[in-house]
């Protein structure tokens, strides 16, 4: 069977004995399950929660953990820090970040939700200092926790609502965020006395015709069942991994993308069992993809251009935006055109090689191979408007305008000549806000929810995305995925 072929499910009639059972069991042990599985235990339920890794994480340990998250006038963190966040503010951030795909359930339901969701963190052992690193930073690579991690201050974004930081870093120095975030919720998760089965995969989901009654699963290389009594909740990843489901779902995020962004797991399993119940799935050819060009934060006052020489972007943009848009340039083709100072040093996450220098900009053109007088004529437009604090092209912040004066130099972000182009899925199975997992037909799958990367959630496109919004997505929607389960009649 191709590793992109729904997974079907089995007939609770060939079902002889059922090993054990539970009220909800929870596929998949990162934040999204993790989450599932506190909230379904708090609401009384019986919880299993496998995973197949010799240990929980998924994806959320192997990550920063910034959490996007405020509205509602703020977190504490953000009234901390002086700034208030009005919910109406990042609704309309994240409906303009998601496009004409925009989940508007989701993403209400989120952001009203998202600073309560802080407060429940935060009740749970997860530490966030009270501070602002007023940087222009990929993450925290200090204990401080709050920051901006989108292009909020960026057009056209900063013109559509009020801009305001709302990635959330956890009190922890170094990019250290993943393990103290999910070793504080396995600590809560020990708390509640859940029944964790680590080195178990899950196979097959197990119906009754209707709905999701069971699970099969491997474990020490004997096959078990699992009954499951009110609802399984899907939390198992997205599908990065799988070569053959982006080949078939996300083929141009796959040529462009070199560095894979997640578990070995995130084979899309989740989606496949779903699909194999009839399961819709939405936003499978979108993706993350970046190119982390920053700090140091002299290159902002660079350009990117293109293979005919031509500037795309506002440069002063998140990381994400700037890489989706520089994949889609012909053939991926982009460089970085910047002035030399005298204590250059390179982009410590981008990895992308020089690809030439000169003392004038038609040196740089020649070395580049660009079209004769492109890059020339370019250059002398950026300066002009620069000279006068003005991007009247791309409208990029003042604070990075700057006539780029010679010596001259080029970083080459064309993947596949060397710099680093992570990227993950974001696409998945179709959900409610309360992680019922839905047909084609709108009808609810009965016993069957998700959350998580299995998920379509909040973040839909990469040009789009804020770092924190995959974490923050994963554990508020992982809460009510597992409270509904929790909550369905037995």
């Amino acid at each position: 069977m191709p590793a992109s072929d729904p997974i079907a499910p089995l007939s609770s009639a060939d079902i002889d004995h059922w090993d054990h059972e539970t009220d909800v069991a929870i596929v998949g042990f990162g934040g999204a399950g993790a989450c599932a599985a506190i909230e379904a235990a708090d609401q009384g339920a019986s919880v299993v929660l496998l995973d197949l890794a010799s240990e929980g994480g998924g994806s959320t340990r192997l990550s920063s953990a910034e959490l996007y998250l405020g509205g509602n006038g703020g977190t504490a963190v953000q009234q901390a820090c002086g700034f208030h966040d009005e919910t109406a503010d990042m609704v309309s951030y994240l409906r303009e970040s998601a496009g004409d795909n925009a989940p508007m359930d989701k993403i209400t339901a989120y952001c009203e939700g998202a600073a309560a969701h802080f407060a429940w963190l935060e009740e749970l052992g997860v530490p966030f200092k009270r501070s602002f690193l007023d940087e222009r930073a990929v993450m925290a690579l200090t204990d401080d926790c709050l920051l901006y991690t989108g292009s909020e201050t960026s057009w056209p974004y900063r013109d559509l609502a009020m801009p305001c930081p709302r990635g959330h870093n956890l009190q922890v120095e170094g990019d250290n965020g993943g393990p103290l975030l999910m070793d504080t919720l396995a600590s809560r998760i020990g708390d509640r006395q859940i029944d964790v089965l680590l080195e178990s995969r899950v196979l097959r989901l197990v119906t009754d015709g209707q709905g999701v009654v069971g699970l099969v699963y491997r474990r020490d290389l004997k096959e078990h069942t699992l009954r499951v009594r009110r609802g399984a909740v899907l939390c198992a990843g997205g599908f990065v991994m799988n070569d053959a489901m982006l080949e078939h779902y996300a083929p141009a995020l796959k040529a462009r993308g070199t560095i894979k962004t997640g578990n070995p797991g995130d084979m899309g399993s989740g989606i496949l069992m779903g699909q194999g119940l009839g399961a819709a799935v939405e936003n499978m050819h979108e993706g993350f993809i970046s190119l982390a060009f920053y700090p140091p934060v002299p290159l902002t006052e660079g350009i990117f251009v293109n293979a005919e020489g031509q500037r795309f972007i506002n440069e002063d943009c998140y990381h994400g935006r700037v890489g989706a848009k520089a994949m889609a340039q012909r053939e991926g083709r982009s460089f970085l055109v910047f002035s030399v100072w005298d204590e250059f040093k390179p982009p410590p996450y981008l990895n992308a090689p020089i690809a030439g220098t000169g003392e004038t900009v038609e040196e740089l053109e020649g070395e580049l191979g660009l079209p004769t007088g492109s890059l020339v004529q370019t250059l002398q437009r950026y300066n002009e408007c620069a000279a006068r604090d003005e991007d009247p092209a791309y409208h990029k912040d003042p604070r990075y305008l700057r006539v780029l004066e010679p010596p001259y130099a080029a970083l080459d972000c064309t993947p596949g000549h060397g710099a680093f182009v992570p990227h993950f899925t974001l696409g998945g199975l179709v959900t409610t806000v309360d992680g019922q997992v839905l047909r084609d037909d709108g009808s609810a799958i009965p016993g069957l929810f998700a959350a998580g990367r299995t998920t379509a959630g909040v973040p839909r496109r990469g040009d789009g995305y804020a770092s924190g919004l995959s974490v923050g997505d994963a554990t508020f929607f992982g809460r009510r995925a597992g409270r509904s389960a929790a909550l369905r009649s037995a």
